[in-house]
Protein backbone atom coordinates (compact mmCIF):
# COMPACT_ATOMS: atom_id res chain seq x y z
CA UNK A 1 0.00 0.00 0.00
CA UNK A 2 1.27 3.49 -0.80
CA UNK A 3 2.34 5.54 2.22
CA UNK A 4 -0.27 8.20 1.45
CA UNK A 5 -3.08 5.66 1.31
CA UNK A 6 -1.85 4.00 4.48
CA UNK A 7 -1.83 7.37 6.21
CA UNK A 8 -5.42 8.02 5.14
CA UNK A 9 -6.44 4.59 6.37
CA UNK A 10 -4.77 5.15 9.73
CA UNK A 11 -6.40 8.59 10.03
CA UNK A 12 -9.81 7.06 9.43
CA UNK A 13 -9.17 4.39 12.05
CA UNK A 14 -8.04 7.05 14.52
CA UNK A 15 -11.19 9.11 13.92
CA UNK A 16 -13.32 6.01 14.40
CA UNK A 17 -11.66 5.13 17.71
CA UNK A 18 -12.00 8.73 18.87
CA UNK A 19 -15.70 8.72 18.05
CA UNK A 20 -16.21 5.51 19.99
CA UNK A 21 -14.49 7.03 22.98
CA UNK A 22 -16.82 10.04 22.85
CA UNK A 23 -19.82 7.67 23.03
CA UNK A 24 -23.34 9.04 22.96
CA UNK A 25 -22.21 12.64 22.44
CA UNK A 26 -21.55 11.92 18.75
CA UNK A 27 -24.08 9.12 18.25
CA UNK A 28 -26.54 11.34 16.34
CA UNK A 29 -23.93 12.54 13.85
CA UNK A 30 -21.27 9.83 13.71
CA UNK A 31 -21.73 6.08 13.33
CA UNK A 32 -19.14 3.34 13.19
CA UNK A 33 -19.93 -0.01 11.65
CA UNK A 34 -17.92 -3.04 10.76
CA UNK A 35 -18.14 -6.30 8.89
CA UNK A 36 -16.02 -9.34 8.44
CA UNK A 37 -15.64 -12.92 7.34
CA UNK A 38 -13.50 -15.57 8.96
CA UNK A 39 -13.30 -18.30 6.40
CA UNK A 40 -11.61 -21.64 5.84
CA UNK A 41 -11.61 -23.50 2.55
CA UNK A 42 -9.89 -26.47 0.97
CA UNK A 43 -9.69 -27.71 -2.60
CA UNK A 44 -9.18 -31.27 -3.78
CA UNK A 45 -7.03 -30.25 -6.76
CA UNK A 46 -3.23 -30.25 -6.70
CA UNK A 47 -2.95 -28.97 -10.26
CA UNK A 48 -4.22 -25.41 -9.69
CA UNK A 49 -5.00 -22.87 -6.98
CA UNK A 50 -8.64 -21.82 -6.65
CA UNK A 51 -9.23 -18.05 -6.19
CA UNK A 52 -12.40 -16.01 -5.71
CA UNK A 53 -11.42 -13.32 -8.26
CA UNK A 54 -8.53 -12.26 -10.49
CA UNK A 55 -7.22 -9.75 -7.93
CA UNK A 56 -5.85 -12.56 -5.74
CA UNK A 57 -2.21 -13.58 -6.31
CA UNK A 58 -2.57 -17.06 -4.79
CA UNK A 59 -5.33 -19.36 -3.66
CA UNK A 60 -6.05 -22.78 -2.16
CA UNK A 61 -5.10 -26.23 -3.41
CA UNK A 62 -4.32 -29.82 -2.58
CA UNK A 63 -6.53 -30.67 0.41
CA UNK A 64 -4.99 -28.08 2.76
CA UNK A 65 -7.25 -25.79 4.77
CA UNK A 66 -6.59 -22.07 4.27
CA UNK A 67 -8.23 -18.83 5.29
CA UNK A 68 -6.47 -16.66 2.72
CA UNK A 69 -9.15 -16.25 0.01
CA UNK A 70 -12.28 -15.55 2.08
CA UNK A 71 -11.14 -13.89 5.31
CA UNK A 72 -11.96 -10.17 5.25
CA UNK A 73 -12.29 -7.45 7.88
CA UNK A 74 -13.83 -4.02 7.26
CA UNK A 75 -14.57 -0.87 9.23
CA UNK A 76 -16.86 1.91 8.02
CA UNK A 77 -17.42 5.39 9.47
CA UNK A 78 -20.34 7.67 8.53
CA UNK A 79 -20.41 11.31 9.60
CA UNK A 80 -23.57 13.32 9.00
CA UNK A 81 -22.57 16.96 9.29
CA UNK A 82 -26.08 18.20 8.42
CA UNK A 83 -29.24 17.08 6.63
CA UNK A 84 -27.67 17.30 3.16
CA UNK A 85 -24.04 16.27 3.69
CA UNK A 86 -22.42 13.05 4.82
CA UNK A 87 -18.82 11.81 4.81
CA UNK A 88 -18.15 8.08 4.49
CA UNK A 89 -14.90 6.17 4.96
CA UNK A 90 -14.28 2.44 4.74
CA UNK A 91 -11.10 0.48 5.43
CA UNK A 92 -10.81 -3.19 4.46
CA UNK A 93 -8.18 -5.83 5.13
CA UNK A 94 -8.18 -8.60 2.51
CA UNK A 95 -5.73 -10.55 0.36
CA UNK A 96 -3.91 -8.09 -1.95
CA UNK A 97 -1.93 -8.36 -5.16
CA UNK A 98 1.31 -8.36 -3.11
CA UNK A 99 0.11 -11.24 -0.87
CA UNK A 100 -0.34 -8.89 2.10
CA UNK A 101 -3.46 -8.12 4.13
CA UNK A 102 -2.61 -4.46 4.74
CA UNK A 103 -5.61 -2.19 5.42
CA UNK A 104 -6.88 -0.64 2.20
CA UNK A 105 -8.91 2.54 1.92
CA UNK A 106 -11.89 1.34 -0.11
CA UNK A 107 -14.25 4.29 0.33
CA UNK A 108 -13.56 7.92 1.22
CA UNK A 109 -16.24 10.14 -0.23
CA UNK A 110 -18.55 13.04 0.49
CA UNK A 111 -22.24 12.54 -0.24
CA UNK A 112 -24.50 15.48 -1.01
CA UNK A 113 -28.25 14.87 -1.04
CA UNK A 114 -30.00 18.21 -1.63
CA UNK A 115 -33.22 16.38 -2.51
CA UNK A 116 -34.47 12.86 -1.67
CA UNK A 117 -34.50 12.17 -5.42
CA UNK A 118 -30.92 13.34 -6.08
CA UNK A 119 -27.60 12.12 -4.66
CA UNK A 120 -24.05 13.11 -5.61
CA UNK A 121 -20.93 11.38 -4.27
CA UNK A 122 -17.36 12.62 -4.69
CA UNK A 123 -14.12 10.91 -3.69
CA UNK A 124 -13.12 7.24 -3.57
CA UNK A 125 -16.19 5.19 -4.42
CA UNK A 126 -17.00 1.50 -4.82
CA UNK A 127 -16.96 0.29 -8.43
CA UNK A 128 -20.56 -0.62 -9.28
CA UNK A 129 -19.84 -2.64 -12.44
CA UNK A 130 -22.49 -5.29 -11.88
CA UNK A 131 -25.43 -5.86 -9.60
CA UNK A 132 -24.19 -6.33 -5.99
CA UNK A 133 -20.57 -5.82 -7.09
CA UNK A 134 -19.94 -2.85 -4.79
CA UNK A 135 -20.86 -4.95 -1.72
CA UNK A 136 -19.18 -8.21 -2.73
CA UNK A 137 -16.66 -8.01 0.13
CA UNK A 138 -19.43 -7.99 2.76
CA UNK A 139 -19.95 -11.71 3.15
CA UNK A 140 -22.92 -11.30 5.50
CA UNK A 141 -24.91 -9.60 2.73
CA UNK A 142 -24.59 -12.64 0.43
CA UNK A 143 -26.44 -15.90 0.88
CA UNK A 144 -23.54 -18.16 -0.23
CA UNK A 145 -20.01 -18.25 1.17
CA UNK A 146 -18.72 -15.97 -1.59
CA UNK A 147 -20.20 -14.19 -4.62
CA UNK A 148 -20.08 -16.76 -7.47
CA UNK A 149 -16.47 -16.65 -8.79
CA UNK A 150 -17.63 -17.74 -12.23
CA UNK A 151 -19.57 -14.46 -12.45
CA UNK A 152 -17.65 -11.94 -10.32
CA UNK A 153 -14.19 -13.47 -10.86
CA UNK A 154 -13.23 -11.22 -13.82
CA UNK A 155 -13.78 -8.09 -11.71
CA UNK A 156 -10.44 -6.96 -10.31
CA UNK A 157 -11.39 -3.28 -9.82
CA UNK A 158 -13.00 -2.56 -6.44
CA UNK A 159 -12.99 1.24 -6.28
CA UNK A 160 -12.15 4.42 -8.15
CA UNK A 161 -11.66 8.11 -7.46
CA UNK A 162 -14.25 10.34 -9.09
CA UNK A 163 -17.94 11.05 -8.73
CA UNK A 164 -21.34 9.54 -9.35
CA UNK A 165 -24.76 11.11 -9.67
CA UNK A 166 -27.97 9.21 -8.93
CA UNK A 167 -31.57 10.28 -9.50
CA UNK A 168 -34.75 8.51 -8.47
CA UNK A 169 -38.35 8.71 -9.71
CA UNK A 170 -41.48 6.63 -9.33
CA UNK A 171 -42.40 4.77 -12.49
CA UNK A 172 -45.57 2.73 -12.64
CA UNK A 173 -45.80 0.61 -9.50
CA UNK A 174 -42.11 0.83 -8.72
CA UNK A 175 -39.10 3.05 -8.17
CA UNK A 176 -36.63 3.76 -10.97
CA UNK A 177 -33.07 4.78 -10.12
CA UNK A 178 -30.48 5.94 -12.64
CA UNK A 179 -26.81 6.52 -11.84
CA UNK A 180 -23.85 7.69 -13.86
CA UNK A 181 -20.25 7.56 -12.68
CA UNK A 182 -16.77 8.48 -13.90
CA UNK A 183 -13.27 8.69 -12.49
CA UNK A 184 -9.88 7.01 -12.39
CA UNK A 185 -8.69 3.77 -10.83
CA UNK A 186 -5.91 3.42 -8.25
CA UNK A 187 -5.37 -0.33 -8.03
CA UNK A 188 -2.73 -2.89 -8.89
CA UNK A 189 -3.54 -6.50 -9.65
CA UNK A 190 -1.54 -9.69 -9.85
CA UNK A 191 -1.42 -11.51 -13.17
CA UNK A 192 0.12 -14.92 -13.80
CA UNK A 193 3.71 -13.77 -13.31
CA UNK A 194 3.69 -10.02 -12.65
CA UNK A 195 1.92 -7.08 -11.03
CA UNK A 196 -0.11 -4.93 -13.39
CA UNK A 197 -0.57 -1.30 -12.41
CA UNK A 198 -3.99 -0.04 -13.53
CA UNK A 199 -3.67 3.25 -11.62
CA UNK A 200 -4.87 6.27 -13.56
CA UNK A 201 -7.10 4.28 -15.92
CA UNK A 202 -10.20 6.21 -16.98
CA UNK A 203 -13.47 4.64 -15.90
CA UNK A 204 -17.11 5.49 -16.53
CA UNK A 205 -20.48 3.81 -16.52
CA UNK A 206 -24.23 3.91 -15.99
CA UNK A 207 -26.64 1.90 -13.85
CA UNK A 208 -30.40 1.55 -14.27
CA UNK A 209 -32.26 0.00 -11.35
CA UNK A 210 -35.99 -0.72 -10.97
CA UNK A 211 -37.67 -1.98 -7.81
CA UNK A 212 -41.28 -3.11 -7.62
CA UNK A 213 -42.75 -5.36 -4.96
CA UNK A 214 -40.43 -8.33 -4.36
CA UNK A 215 -38.47 -7.65 -7.59
CA UNK A 216 -35.29 -5.70 -8.22
CA UNK A 217 -34.07 -5.44 -11.82
CA UNK A 218 -30.82 -3.87 -12.94
CA UNK A 219 -28.79 -3.13 -16.02
CA UNK A 220 -25.14 -2.04 -15.82
CA UNK A 221 -22.64 -0.70 -18.32
CA UNK A 222 -19.05 0.28 -17.50
CA UNK A 223 -15.83 0.75 -19.40
CA UNK A 224 -12.16 1.19 -18.50
CA UNK A 225 -9.48 2.70 -20.70
CA UNK A 226 -6.21 1.30 -19.35
CA UNK A 227 -3.33 3.65 -18.60
CA UNK A 228 -0.48 1.10 -18.52
CA UNK A 229 0.65 -1.90 -20.52
CA UNK A 230 1.28 -5.28 -19.04
CA UNK A 231 4.88 -6.47 -19.21
CA UNK A 232 4.71 -8.70 -22.27
CA UNK A 233 7.91 -7.52 -23.95
CA UNK A 234 9.20 -11.11 -23.97
CA UNK A 235 6.74 -11.65 -26.83
CA UNK A 236 6.07 -8.23 -28.37
CA UNK A 237 9.79 -7.43 -28.80
CA UNK A 238 10.60 -10.46 -30.99
CA UNK A 239 7.33 -9.94 -32.87
CA UNK A 240 8.29 -6.34 -33.73
CA UNK A 241 11.87 -7.24 -34.64
CA UNK A 242 10.72 -10.06 -36.89
CA UNK A 243 8.01 -7.92 -38.45
CA UNK A 244 10.40 -5.07 -39.22
CA UNK A 245 13.14 -7.32 -40.60
CA UNK A 246 10.93 -9.62 -42.64
CA UNK A 247 8.27 -7.15 -43.67
CA UNK A 248 5.57 -9.40 -42.16
CA UNK A 249 2.92 -6.85 -41.22
CA UNK A 250 0.93 -9.57 -39.41
CA UNK A 251 3.72 -9.77 -36.82
CA UNK A 252 3.52 -6.02 -36.19
CA UNK A 253 -0.26 -6.20 -35.87
CA UNK A 254 0.13 -9.13 -33.48
CA UNK A 255 2.49 -7.09 -31.29
CA UNK A 256 0.06 -4.15 -31.32
CA UNK A 257 -2.81 -6.44 -30.34
CA UNK A 258 -1.05 -7.24 -27.04
CA UNK A 259 -0.95 -3.63 -25.91
CA UNK A 260 -3.20 -2.69 -22.99
CA UNK A 261 -2.36 1.02 -22.70
CA UNK A 262 -5.02 3.06 -24.45
CA UNK A 263 -7.23 -0.01 -24.95
CA UNK A 264 -10.75 -0.23 -23.57
CA UNK A 265 -12.59 -3.02 -21.78
CA UNK A 266 -16.39 -2.83 -21.61
CA UNK A 267 -18.69 -4.55 -19.14
CA UNK A 268 -22.39 -5.24 -19.75
CA UNK A 269 -24.58 -6.88 -17.12
CA UNK A 270 -28.23 -7.66 -16.42
CA UNK A 271 -29.56 -8.93 -13.11
CA UNK A 272 -32.77 -9.77 -11.27
CA UNK A 273 -33.41 -10.41 -7.57
CA UNK A 274 -36.66 -11.78 -6.14
CA UNK A 275 -37.25 -11.92 -2.39
CA UNK A 276 -40.64 -12.80 -0.96
CA UNK A 277 -41.28 -14.35 2.43
CA UNK A 278 -38.81 -17.24 2.77
CA UNK A 279 -37.84 -17.49 -0.92
CA UNK A 280 -34.74 -15.77 -2.32
CA UNK A 281 -33.87 -15.96 -6.02
CA UNK A 282 -31.13 -14.30 -8.08
CA UNK A 283 -30.21 -14.53 -11.75
CA UNK A 284 -27.52 -12.52 -13.54
CA UNK A 285 -25.64 -12.49 -16.82
CA UNK A 286 -22.66 -10.42 -17.99
CA UNK A 287 -20.72 -9.82 -21.18
CA UNK A 288 -17.14 -8.47 -21.16
CA UNK A 289 -15.51 -7.15 -24.32
CA UNK A 290 -11.76 -6.41 -24.60
CA UNK A 291 -9.87 -4.41 -27.21
CA UNK A 292 -6.55 -5.87 -26.09
CA UNK A 293 -5.93 -9.48 -27.08
CA UNK A 294 -4.21 -10.20 -23.77
CA UNK A 295 -7.71 -11.10 -22.58
CA UNK A 296 -10.53 -12.90 -24.34
CA UNK A 297 -14.11 -11.69 -24.54
CA UNK A 298 -16.30 -13.55 -22.08
CA UNK A 299 -19.81 -14.36 -21.04
CA UNK A 300 -20.88 -15.48 -17.56
CA UNK A 301 -24.11 -16.17 -15.72
CA UNK A 302 -25.46 -17.67 -12.53
CA UNK A 303 -28.77 -18.70 -10.96
CA UNK A 304 -29.14 -18.86 -7.20
CA UNK A 305 -32.04 -20.06 -5.05
CA UNK A 306 -32.48 -20.25 -1.30
CA UNK A 307 -35.39 -20.97 1.04
CA UNK A 308 -35.33 -19.91 4.68
CA UNK A 309 -36.54 -22.45 7.26
CA UNK A 310 -36.41 -20.61 10.55
CA UNK A 311 -32.75 -19.71 11.15
CA UNK A 312 -31.53 -22.12 8.46
CA UNK A 313 -31.38 -21.35 4.73
CA UNK A 314 -30.35 -24.11 2.33
CA UNK A 315 -29.29 -22.83 -1.09
CA UNK A 316 -28.06 -23.89 -4.50
CA UNK A 317 -26.05 -21.94 -7.09
CA UNK A 318 -25.42 -22.84 -10.73
CA UNK A 319 -22.83 -20.75 -12.60
CA UNK A 320 -20.89 -20.71 -15.86
CA UNK A 321 -17.99 -18.64 -17.25
CA UNK A 322 -16.81 -18.99 -20.83
CA UNK A 323 -14.46 -16.96 -23.04
CA UNK A 324 -14.40 -16.55 -26.80
CA UNK A 325 -11.18 -15.99 -28.79
CA UNK A 326 -11.16 -13.06 -31.20
CA UNK A 327 -11.87 -13.77 -34.86
CA UNK A 328 -9.24 -11.33 -36.10
CA UNK A 329 -6.16 -13.05 -34.65
CA UNK A 330 -3.05 -12.78 -36.76
CA UNK A 331 -1.34 -15.79 -38.38
CA UNK A 332 2.42 -15.33 -38.68
CA UNK A 333 4.68 -16.73 -41.36
CA UNK A 334 7.31 -17.79 -38.84
CA UNK A 335 6.04 -21.06 -37.27
CA UNK A 336 7.82 -20.64 -33.92
CA UNK A 337 6.63 -17.08 -33.38
CA UNK A 338 3.16 -18.03 -34.54
CA UNK A 339 3.05 -20.90 -32.05
CA UNK A 340 4.22 -18.63 -29.21
CA UNK A 341 1.66 -15.96 -30.10
CA UNK A 342 -1.22 -18.44 -30.39
CA UNK A 343 -0.25 -20.12 -27.12
CA UNK A 344 -0.18 -16.77 -25.30
CA UNK A 345 -3.63 -15.90 -26.62
CA UNK A 346 -4.95 -19.34 -25.68
CA UNK A 347 -3.74 -18.91 -22.09
CA UNK A 348 -6.62 -16.46 -21.51
CA UNK A 349 -9.14 -19.18 -22.34
CA UNK A 350 -11.77 -19.94 -19.67
CA UNK A 351 -14.47 -22.59 -19.85
CA UNK A 352 -15.79 -23.66 -16.47
CA UNK A 353 -19.00 -24.35 -14.59
CA UNK A 354 -19.82 -24.78 -10.91
CA UNK A 355 -22.57 -26.33 -8.87
CA UNK A 356 -22.65 -25.04 -5.28
CA UNK A 357 -24.71 -26.46 -2.43
CA UNK A 358 -24.74 -24.82 0.95
CA UNK A 359 -26.43 -24.03 4.23
CA UNK A 360 -26.56 -20.70 6.03
CA UNK A 361 -27.39 -20.52 9.75
CA UNK A 362 -28.39 -17.06 11.02
CA UNK A 363 -27.91 -17.87 14.69
CA UNK A 364 -27.82 -14.16 15.60
CA UNK A 365 -29.38 -11.05 13.98
CA UNK A 366 -25.89 -9.91 12.91
CA UNK A 367 -23.99 -13.17 12.62
CA UNK A 368 -24.16 -16.21 10.38
CA UNK A 369 -22.35 -19.49 9.85
CA UNK A 370 -22.14 -21.05 6.38
CA UNK A 371 -20.96 -24.34 4.98
CA UNK A 372 -20.66 -24.82 1.22
CA UNK A 373 -19.53 -27.50 -1.22
CA UNK A 374 -18.55 -26.53 -4.77
CA UNK A 375 -18.36 -28.99 -7.65
CA UNK A 376 -16.20 -27.17 -10.22
CA UNK A 377 -15.38 -28.47 -13.66
CA UNK A 378 -13.19 -26.59 -16.14
CA UNK A 379 -12.01 -27.58 -19.57
CA UNK A 380 -8.51 -29.14 -19.33
CA UNK A 381 -5.97 -26.44 -20.09
CA UNK A 382 -8.29 -23.68 -18.89
CA UNK A 383 -5.76 -22.04 -16.57
CA UNK A 384 -6.46 -18.30 -16.71
CA UNK A 385 -9.12 -18.19 -13.96
CA UNK A 386 -6.90 -20.10 -11.53
CA UNK A 387 -3.42 -19.43 -10.13
CA UNK A 388 -0.26 -21.48 -10.67
CA UNK A 389 -2.14 -24.00 -12.77
CA UNK A 390 -0.33 -26.98 -14.26
CA UNK A 391 -1.06 -27.23 -18.02
CA UNK A 392 -1.63 -30.96 -17.47
CA UNK A 393 -4.34 -30.37 -14.83
CA UNK A 394 -7.64 -32.02 -15.77
CA UNK A 395 -9.72 -29.00 -14.70
CA UNK A 396 -11.63 -30.78 -11.93
CA UNK A 397 -11.81 -29.78 -8.29
CA UNK A 398 -14.20 -29.78 -5.35
CA UNK A 399 -14.08 -27.03 -2.72
CA UNK A 400 -15.35 -27.25 0.86
CA UNK A 401 -15.78 -23.90 2.64
CA UNK A 402 -16.70 -22.83 6.17
CA UNK A 403 -17.28 -19.19 7.09
CA UNK A 404 -18.35 -17.05 10.00
CA UNK A 405 -19.83 -13.74 8.76
CA UNK A 406 -20.72 -10.82 10.96
CA UNK A 407 -21.69 -7.16 10.92
CA UNK A 408 -21.66 -4.74 13.85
Amino acid sequence: MHAKTMSLACSLMACAIHALAMGHETADDFTLRGFGTLGLARSTADGAEFIRDLSQPHGIRGGRWSGRIDSILGLQANWHIDHDWEFVGQVVSRLHYDKSHNPELMWAFARWEPDPRLQIRMGRIGADFMMLADSRLVGYSFLPVRPPPDFFGPLFISHFTGLDVAVEAYLGQGLMRAKGFLGKTQEKVASASQVWDTSGSDLRGIVLDYQTGPWQLRGNFAEIRFSHDMEVGFLTTPLRIYGQMSGDSAALRAADSLAAKGKTTRYYALGAVYERNALRLQAMINFIRHETRIFQDSRAAFIQAGYRLGAMTPYVVLSRWKTFPAKDLQTLADPDLNAAYQAFIAYADVDRKTLSLGMRWDFHPQQALKVQWDWLRARPGSQFSFVHADPRWNGKTNILSLTYDFVF
